[in-house]
């Protein structure tokens, strides 16, 4: 039986991209001027999906406030989890949503239909219970590994060492007897993920079937990231509302409603937003883009960056490797300049990270700031004109001279 409907996980937190997170979850950052997760529905509409269900929690009201009830015509259903528990336990929300085969669908990873289409027609001629998409990278990171025997999981293991090249992918086929199994899976850490009531299953001998696929495939799992998550999308030309937008040229993309100054340079690959304003010897790209509403100011810099919805840039500021959230605020002259450097997050040092600066949603900066490489500051932070900072810096603070 053909799987036409979706369950798509969006509850989780993204703890670890804090503090990008602090008001929203990790599927609503910003991929290329729009959310992650409206990149994933694009893959499940595009894949012949006819039914979403979508499951919420950590502040939920923001996937249904920009959703509603539909996504290019296929209707959404919303499911609450109201305790984030792991991935098995939000997928045990949905169990009264569904009957006999459906798809599973991490909400925060940039998938396209090829991956979600290789994984329901594999899993439509294979004798299987489930059916697990297989990504191959050189470097797994901190993501789950798929030990395969030919087509055959053998097991999901978490992080087991570089000599591991297959990852899980996030994206599933199942039928309805995974709910009893995911019951049936003991908690680690008070949480039920899907991948460990997947290697279980293994373990006493039920076939899943491990389906590689060369599809789009990216994650982000720190905030930095979020800038190699955006020079993917650009590369791969993902990254314009396909019902809205204007190409001018090679890789470059400028929204119909946006404003961009004969005398300004867009370097391509960059996108530019709805309503955005770019004005007379403004520099922007490549590799960068700027969500709607947004303002780069006279003669400003912006290179590999990724600036959310409502950011504005002063005149003659400059920007390099930086992250922003909604509503961030750069006064004329500040200047940002990009990594590689070592970035302190949560008590572990990362070495060697692309990254400038990241401000989170509603920072208001003076003019003339500085920012050392590798900088974290915090929603709702005020820095003073003429500051230079560098670490991390907690949110709502106020850093003066």
């Amino acid at each position: 039986m053909t799987a036409s409907s979706a369950v798509v996980l969006a509850a989780g937190e993204g703890k670890r991209l804090r503090p990008l997170t602090r008001h929203r979850p990790k599927p609503m950052l910003p991929a290329a001027t729009r959310p992650i997760l409206e990149h994933v529905l694009d893959a499940l509409v595009e894949a012949g999906v006819r039914r979403i269900h979508l499951v919420v929690g950590y502040r939920g009201n923001r996937v249904r406030d920009h959703f509603g009830s539909e996504h290019r015509g296929v209707g959404i259903n919303y499911v609450e989890q109201d305790k984030q528990l792991g991935s098995g336990h939000a997928l045990l929300a949905a169990r009264d949503e569904v009957e006999d085969t459906f798809l599973v669908v991490a909400g925060d990873k940039i998938i396209d239909s090829k991956t979600v289409s290789d994984v329901r027609d594999a899993f439509e001629r294979a004798d299987s219970t489930a059916a697990v998409g297989v990504v191959e990278r050189n470097d797994i990171g901190e993501h789950d590994a798929v030990l395969l025997d030919g087509t055959r999981v053998r097991k999901i293991a978490e992080s087991p060492g570089n000599e591991h090249r297959l990852l899980d992918s996030g994206v599933y086929a199942v039928d309805e007897r995974i709910f009893d199994a995911i019951e049936a899976t003991p908690t680690v850490a008070g949480e039920v993920s899907l991948p460990d009531t997947l290697s279980r299953l293994t373990d006493v001998d039920v076939e899943i079937h491990g389906v590689r696929t060369d599809g789009l495939w990216v994650d982000t799992t720190h905030p930095w990231e979020l800038l190699d998550l955006n020079r993917e999308l650009l590369v791969h030309e993902r990254m314009s509302d396909p019902q809205n937008g204007e190409r001018r040229d090679e890789r470059v993309w400028v929204a119909d409603t946006a404003r961009v100054h004969d005398s300004a340079v867009l370097q391509p690959p960059v996108v530019v937003g709805s309503d955005c304003d770019v004005r007379p010897g403004a520099v922007v790209g490549p590799f960068v883009s700027l969500g709607q509403h947004s303002i780069v100011g006279s003669n400003a810099v912006v290179h590999h960056s990724v600036l959310d919805s409502d950011t504005r840039v002063g005149a003659n500021a400059t920007l390099v490797d930086c992250v922003t959230g909604r509503s961030v605020r750069l006064g004329a002259g500040c200047t940002i300049p990009g990594g590689p450097t070592d970035v302190r997050l949560n008590g572990n040092i990362y070495e060697d990270q692309q990254l400038g600066a990241l401000l989170a949603d509603r920072v208001h900066v003076g003019g003339n700031a500085s920012f050392e490489p590798g900088t974290l500051v915090g929603s709702g932070v005020r820095i003073s004109t003429g500051v230079s900072v560098s670490g991390t810096v907690e949110e709502r603070a106020t850093v003066i001279n």
